[in-house]
């Protein structure tokens, strides 16, 4: 029987007539890089372990499994990260980001409360890689080299393993008990675990202990200090001593006026802390305004929720005595603070410097061939310093600071550790287009407003160290992560197949490899690139 007129285009039936011969573009099925993904520092593939999510209770441990593949911290992070992949989501222009952190934290949470773990699939190479420190990026770097069937030796000069992820991110980010049981999780790989034990010196360690390979990652946990005029009476604390101390389950003697001095997360870290154990001001000093302010806005709301009060465009020039002079300043064309000379007096009992922090790199003294850069370390395309078989990454190498910095640094780290070890060429990552918002075809999505996760109340929190952001709950979860739109690839929607005037789009297989095109009969009419809604077919010049 004839098909209708409406979808021949003609008399008769378009499948008797090869209109393929009238085409000056063919429509070819892509697979672009998500904008997620695309700035995931710890180089997750987004996109796909959310389309696993979708599938509800099902799919779970099949996403938390493809974040596992380059993220050994998904719980962690799920608490701690500052979700880039959120600001760079294309869902973000047409109503509101995908929660993509908060799916993850519960993806986490979700595995630790079954019991989910990762095993070693591939035969034991007899290679041996000695990392030092079990910060994020030193712990990053042993999983993915265990998995890759290496014996992995961590040493770290703390008592315990986490690195700033424990003794730089205070308890109400991230209980110790999420962290402890991830670590573990590392461990029981068959990572060697050696704390209490600072390298010293590397040259040495590696020649005494034969090592293959190593991987330097002590990350900066020594509080950088200002040259600040301060009298004998001055209480003066580094706000990275006092939250290790808080970590470690001290109490610093703050006393009832905190002043905190810095812009930076630390500053807020320490004045929300200093809340907590008792301080009934904590104000931060900031030299330049809110908005040029490199916190971020979410760890700022939350800190005025909580009573901590901020001094913009100051600068302290003394204190003693639980008196400061503090002087106001104002930004010039180029936006740097200038002083003003107006000095005002503010009471404080105690003073944090939150100034940033820096490496301590005397354990690559005795290795000349590793060069150290204003404070850090130089290393190639390939993480590997001037030794070879020593490789770096994280806080000690130039670039960004952060904790999903550090776990990316640590999965790269380790393929190309993997793949020095088996004299391999170089691991190349690809290199793909990404699919911009312009792409999608948004009428297919409907209106979804997203879920935000709660928070205990600000009253509460002041006076107790309890975890301030509560997971969302599974149906949460499951509606979040249906608000992908699955930018850049074919998630076997059927609209090219339903929409096609020539009956040229053929259904072969499943998701995301489910069609192609016969060519004998499409024209090349672009009707399925402009109503596929994730931009995963684009029309290219036909060459005959």
């Amino acid at each position: 029987m004839d098909e209708p007129f409406a979808i021949t285009l003609d008399v008769g039936s378009s499948r008797a007539n090869k209109t393929g011969s009238w085409r000056t573009e063919r429509p070819v099925y892509v697979d672009l890089l998500p904008p997620c993904s695309g700035a995931c520092p710890a180089g997750e593939d987004v996109r796909e372990w959310l389309y696993e999510a979708e599938d509800g209770a099902a799919g779970y441990e099949r996403a938390w499994r493809r974040i596992m593949a380059a993220n050994p911290f998904p719980a962690t992070m799920g608490r701690v990260c500052y979700h880039p992949c959120e600001s760079s989501c294309n869902r973000g222009q047409l109503d509101e980001a995908v929660g993509i952190n908060s799916i993850e934290r519960f993806l986490g949470d979700e595995a630790l409360r079954q019991g989910w773990t990762v095993g070693v699939d591939v035969p034991a190479t007899g290679r041996t890689v000695l990392v030092v420190g079990a910060g994020p990026c030193g712990l990053a770097a042993a999983y993915h080299l265990a998995r890759s069937g290496h014996t992995v030796t961590i040493r770290d000069a703390g008592p315990m393993a986490g690195g700033m992820m424990r003794f730089g991110i205070p308890a109400y980010r991230l209980p110790r008990d999420v962290l402890d049981r991830e670590v573990a999780r590392i461990v029981a790989l068959g990572v060697r675990l050696e704390l209490d034990t600072k390298v010293d010196d590397l040259d040495a360690a590696l020649r005494r202990d034969g090592f293959d390979a190593a991987f330097l990652a002590v990350g900066a946990q020594v509080g950088r200090r200002a040259h600040l005029p301060a009298g004998s009476a001055a209480h003066v604390l580094e706000a990275i001593t006092m939250l290790h101390d808080v970590a470690e389950g001290e109490r610093p003697l703050l006393g009832r006026r905190v002043a905190i001095y810095g812009g930076g997360n630390t500053a807020i870290d320490a004045a929300r802390t200093a809340r907590r154990l008792g301080a009934e001001e904590a104000v931060i000093i900031y030299r330049r305004t809110r908005e040029r302010m490199p916190a971020h806005d979410s760890e700022v709301r939350e800190a005025e929720d909580e009573g901590v009060l901020f001094r913009w465009l100051s600068t302290i020039k003394h204190v003693d005595g639980g008196v400061m002079r503090v002087e106001k300043m104002e930004l010039d064309d180029t936006g740097f603070p200038q002083p003003t000379g107006e000095i005002e007096e503010l009471a404080a009992d105690s003073l944090i410097l939150a100034l940033g922090q820096d490496t301590d790199l005397s354990l690559l003294d005795a290795m000349g061939d590793v060069e150290v850069r204003d404070g850090a370390v130089e290393v190639d395309a390939t993480m590997m310093t001037g030794r070879p078989g020593v490789f770096a990454g994280g806080d000690v190498v130039p670039g960004e600071r952060s904790v999903t910095v550090g776990i990316g640094h640590g999965r790269r780290a380790a393929a190309y550790i993997d793949a020095w070890l088996a004299g391999l060429p170089d691991r190349s990552e690809e290199v793909r287009r990404t699919a911009p918002f312009e792409r999608l075809n948004t009428w297919y999505f409907s209106e979804a407003p997203r879920s935000h996760r709660a928070q205990l109340e600000a009253a509460r929190r002041e006076s107790t160290f309890d975890e301030v952001t509560h997971g969302l709950a599974p149906d949460t979860a499951l509606y979040e992560a249906r608000r992908c739109m699955s930018c850049g690839s074919c998630f076997s929607c059927d609209n090219c197949y339903g929409v096609c005037p020539d009956n040229a789009v053929l259904k072969i297989g499943g998701p995301g490899h489910g069609y192609e095109i016969d060519l004998d009969y499409c024209k090349g009419c672009g009707l399925c690139a402009a109503e596929c809604p994730a931009g995963a077919i684009e029309m290219v010049p036909e060459q005959y």
